[in-house]
């Protein structure tokens, strides 16, 4: 039997709030009391959209955060999304449109990583922008990205501070300079590409699935479909001893499972589906042979049951009843009633039918969870809620039974399977890149593997330093150029004055400050007096070549390396240049290393050893917008011919 340990993990969650401007002193009961107002709007008004989704650990939820630390008093919501990012999106979709709808209110997010954001469209970001100088500069408001700037010089935008604003600071220019601190259109771009087809696509990240379950597990699905993820992770997250319980089933009976259809995300689906498990023989749960048309089925089944009964097992029976009676005792739910009925959230429905009676079920349970959220101490655990649904929800087991002649189809799960070329497509449209367009035939038989190389010169010519390197965005538009003088400044720069005295690697913060660009690197700034010095510096760096290149023309690493056909008789070297030294070459002086050949026939060589999959010559290349042909030659990887 398989069984996993919890790992003691920090969970991914997202942070949201949201201020109102301008941020004017204010009563702080009055305040308190329009903030509730906002809640109670926002929860009501996007309710159909929030009461049906399926959450992969906690809710979308708002509650009122009082004023502290210079922090003003606001609306505050905290999410652990766990393993589906897509929570994370979708609510930053919900703060982006709230913002829309209502202009007086600004809205700040963040997750683990902190401002994702700017992550999300890193590519796009100007060059002042990093880690240490972005906290509360990123909001959202009208439904915009903005992003607060810094100042170019001091003084000379009076409304910018020159360090991070405090979010008092941040409010006050936004609420006085809303048009200058929109982000750009590709800052903003990245950013609504990655939640670009809500509310639609919250259908489309769902999967329905037949499951052979207890009929008890079916109707708690039936009246609360979100409960399906407590079982899930549940099952997912299991240890030894949550398995104890599941020896012998109490609560779940293996005896009374029926066939149904089960609604799941997309990544609850993939947990249940990917994980190897054989249940204990005493549990009574027992698995039809793989072959079996409903195999599959029956596995989903008996994996959900495990996530239930552990769920069950951690809670007593006798739980508190305060617990039971907190779900419409709140003031607040006449009011978020009244308000559901005036957002059409029943639709047609005739008040007490079935239909009615689930989607105010459902209504309870969101307003619990997102609206009325209960102190950690008093809130149900996902057994205990389980638990009471049992209690007082009736179901016929036999009505159920008749149900599975009319189950819904299943969704197709070939999605789990994606091909190389697939998850390519995918990762490109995550990304936001465009896909390649196929290599022709006759492309791939006259490919010009110059462009291989160029595009590598480029990427050396870039600037590196601790924090990374440089691709070029577009190495075929623009000319290899190299600057003999720049490159003279930036080793005079390292090596300084005295090259023999300093033999460290390392640079100061200061050092990498001049290659924030090429520009930086020009000769004409340096003093009249350093030229003498950076012309000995470069005759040092020669010598040194010199006789590395000496030394090494004795050993065979020079056979390792494909040269320049520039072949000379060693008798003609010795009587025109009698002055110098035997090169040891066997019958020839030193031929030039052919750099191009070389790199190209290694990046090849790394290619064709990748067999198709994802390595690091095509995730370099592919980076520099750089499109091999598939490799369709299997045999042994011959070296390229220079014509």
């Amino acid at each position: 039997m398989e069984e996993n340990k919890k790992l003691a993990t920090v969970e991914d969650s997202v942070e949201y709030c949201l201020f109102l401007i301008p941020d004017e002193p204010r009563d702080p009961e009055k305040h308190k009391e329009i903030l509730q107002k906002y809640i109670e709007r926002i929860m009501t008004q996007y309710a159909p959209m929030l009461v049906p989704y399926i959450w992969q650990n906690q809710p979308f939820n708002l509650k009122y955060k009082p004023e502290k630390g210079g922090v003003p008093a606001h609306m505050f919501g905290m999410t652990k999304f766990g393993d589906n990012i897509e929570d994370e999106w979708f609510i930053v979709y919900i703060v982006k449109q709230v913002t829309k709808e209502f202009p007086e209110l600004v809205a700040r997010i963040e997750d683990n990583d902190g401002e994702f954001l700017l992550i999300e469209a890193a590519d796009f970001l100007p060059k002042w922008l990093d880690p240490d100088n972005s906290a509360n500069r990123v909001f959202f408001h009208h439904g915009e990205l903005c992003i607060i700037p810094a100042p170019r010089k001091p003084g000379a935008a009076s409304w910018l501070p020159t360090t991070p604003p405090t979010i008092s600071q941040a409010l006050n220019i936004i609420s006085t300079h809303p048009e200058k601190i929109v982000a750009s259109e590709s800052i903003r771009a990245a950013v609504n590409r990655r939640i670009k087809g809500y509310p639609e696509k919250i259908q489309a990240s769902l999967h329905r699935a037949h499951c052979f379950l207890p009929a008890s597990i079916a109707a708690v699905l039936k009246q609360r479909p979100r409960l399906v993820a407590a079982g899930v992770q549940a099952f997912y997250l299991r240890d030894p001893t949550d398995l104890r319980a599941c020896r012998i089933f109490k609560t779940f009976l293996p005896e009374t499972r029926i066939m149904t259809s089960v609604t799941f995300t997309k990544c609850l689906y993939a947990q249940l589906v990917q994980q190897r498990f054989v249940p204990d023989r005493r549990s009574g749960y027992k698995l039809p042979p793989p072959s079996h048309p409903q195999y599959r089925a029956h596995e989903l089944g008996m994996k959900l049951a495990h996530g239930f009964e552990i769920l069950c097992s951690k809670c007593s029976p006798h739980f508190s009843d305060s617990k039971k009676a907190l779900i419409t005792t709140s003031p607040l739910w006449a009011g978020f009633l009244e308000s559901l009925k005036k957002n059409d959230y029943f639709k047609e429905l005739i008040e007490g039918s079935a239909q009615y009676q689930e989607r105010l079920e459902m209504a309870k349970n969101y307003f619990q969870l997102s609206v009325n959220r209960p102190e950690s101490s008093l809130a149900m655990s996902p057994g205990e809620e389980i638990l009471t649904l049992l209690q007082t929800i009736p179901f016929d087991l036999e009505e159920l039974k008749k149900e599975e002649a009319n189950l819904p189809p299943e969704d197709d799960d070939q999605w789990l399977d994606l091909s190389p070329d697939q998850l390519d497509q995918v990762l490109q449209e995550a990304a936001g890149k465009k896909e390649p367009e196929p290599i022709s035939k006759g492309e791939k038989e006259n490919y010009d593997l110059t462009q291989v190389s160029e595009s590598m010169k480029a990427f050396i010519s870039k600037v590196s330093t601790h924090k990374g390197a440089e691709l070029p965005r577009e190495p075929s538009e623009a000319p290899i150029t190299f600057d003999a003088d720049s490159f003279l400044n930036y080793f005079d720069k390292i090596l300084g004055p005295r090259p023999h005295e300093s033999d460290s690697d390392d640079l100061d913060e200061d050092d990498f400050e001049c290659l924030d660009s090429d520009d930086d690197l020009d000769l004409e700034t340096q003093e009249p007096g350093k030229e003498a010095s950076v012309k000995g510096t470069l005759d040092d760096l020669k010598s040194y070549m010199a006789q590395m290149d000496q030394e090494l023309a004795c050993t065979s690493i020079g056979k390792s390396f494909t040269t320049q056909k520039q072949m000379e008789p060693l008798s003609q070297t010795t009587n025109n240049n009698s002055d110098e030294e035997d090169s040891g070459a066997g019958g020839s002086i030193m031929t030039p290393v052919d750099v191009d050949l070389n790199l190209v026939s290694n990046i090849l060589e790394s290619y064709s050893s990748q067999a198709g999959l994802a390595g690091p010559a095509s995730n370099l290349l592919q980076s520099m917008g750089v499109q091999l042909p598939d490799n369709t030659d299997h045999r042994s990887t011959r070296k390229p011919t220079k014509d």
